[in-house]
């Protein structure tokens, strides 16, 4: 057994009120008590910051975000919301026999400086988070990875992983998804949000694979950064959507969840609308409503279903070897587009926070953090 060691830094946590996620506060977290059977408390290192994690904010309760890390105090639970990040953390003490201290991990975290966890499901590779409140949530977000058991891992790659790991992951299981369903007979691909990382993975993806053409929808002053990046095969704003050709049948990945934005879309290319799906939403103050709208109906795309299905038809370890033989080559892209800044002050990840909040975040900019 491990013991457990003292901790004389303060502990802090970043929290988010669940009705505005505008109204923030950083609180100090209590990591002085003994640990209880099979517990482990993991110092977080880094973890990144993006668009990605607001979508998390606004979804929510509807797909279980805020369980992951509740506040605990149980009387703040309903106002107050720890969002998960990605990130690296390395563990500090542990009464659980098969973690030892000084493992590094990767995985979801809160954005906070400590994180205690119930940890189960052990193998040579990981570990899983199997906390009482974690019950019913997708296990792929409560697996913490050894990092030196990854056969994949490049220190100078972290800060790169962390920031495009996840997202990366659900694009090339869009691609992937698609590619499996014959594209639903559509001709090119039209993808909103286009500056957003989730959709410069999804382009990069469609473009590796070379069978679709791939628009990207940007507001007027992303329209530059997006058409250097060269993942896409035309960039349009938001206001020429009107412009596209209507009888080419289409494919929307909607990363805006606007609902004008996807409305425009749809009325303009009516039935030739033959799949429409919905993942990101980067843009909050305009969120997509049940409305019926022309051509196919929106569905909400889940990663997990697709890994399931591609875990079955290829094994895990093809599946991984795929995926992560495809990351390393988007990371390599994203050394020449994406420039790294890191935080350490507690104010200014307010600040960054509220920037990408607004959707305003410069997007050729990739946020590390550590508190």
């Amino acid at each position: 057994m491990t013991a457990s060691q003292p901790h004389h830094s303060q502990a802090l946590i970043f929290e988010v009120t669940k009705a505005a996620l505008d109204e923030t506060r950083v609180v100090a977290l209590d990591i002085a008590q003994e640990l209880s059977d099979n517990e482990v408390l993991l110092k977080i290192d880094k973890f990144a910051l993006t668009a990605n994690n607001i979508s998390y904010g606004i979804a929510g309760e509807a797909l279980g975000y805020w369980r992951f890390f509740p506040t605990e105090k149980i009387a703040e639970q309903e106002q107050w919301g720890r969002l998960p990040v990605m990130g690296f953390a390395d563990v500090v003490s542990s009464n659980c026999q098969h973690i030892k201290i000084g493992e590094r991990v990767w995985g979801f975290m809160p954005m906070a400086t400590h994180v205690k966890i119930v940890a189960g499901m052990h193998s040579n590779t990981g570990f899983a988070d199997v906390s009482p409140h974690r019950a019913g949530l997708p296990p792929v977000y409560s697996t913490f990875e050894r990092v030196s058991k990854k056969p994949f891992y490049q220190v100078d790659n972290e800060d790169f992983e962390i920031l495009v790991r996840g997202l990366f992951m659900t694009s090339w299981l869009v691609d992937d998804f698609m590619f499996d369903n014959r594209y639903f007979d559509a001709k090119q691909y039209l993808i909103t949000s286009a500056s957003s990382k989730t959709s410069i993975a999804l382009a990069f993806s469609i473009k590796e694979r070379g069978e679709l053409p791939c628009i990207g929808i940007t507001s007027a002053a992303n329209k530059k950064f997006v058409e250097s990046l060269g993942c896409y095969q035309r960039v349009i704003s938001y206001d020429e959507v009107a412009n596209l050709d209507a009888s080419i049948s289409s494919l929307v990945v909607d990363m805006a969840g606007s609902q004008t934005v996807l409305a425009a879309i749809h009325r303009h290319f009516d039935k030739n609308i033959c799949y429409s799906c919905r993942i990101g939403v980067t843009h909050h103050d305009d969120i997509v409503t049940d409305e019926v709208l022309p051509g196919a109906k929106p569905i909400f795309f889940f990663a997990t279903t697709q890994l399931k299905k591609r875990t079955a038809d290829w094994g895990s370890r093809e599946t991984m070897k795929k995926l992560s033989g495809s990351l390393l080559r988007y990371i390599e892209f994203c050394r020449s587009i994406i420039t790294i800044k890191h935080t350490t002050n507690k104010n200014d990840l307010v600040a960054i926070y509220k920037q990408v909040l607004s959707g305003k975040a410069d997007a050729s900019v990739g946020h590390i953090v550590s508190l």
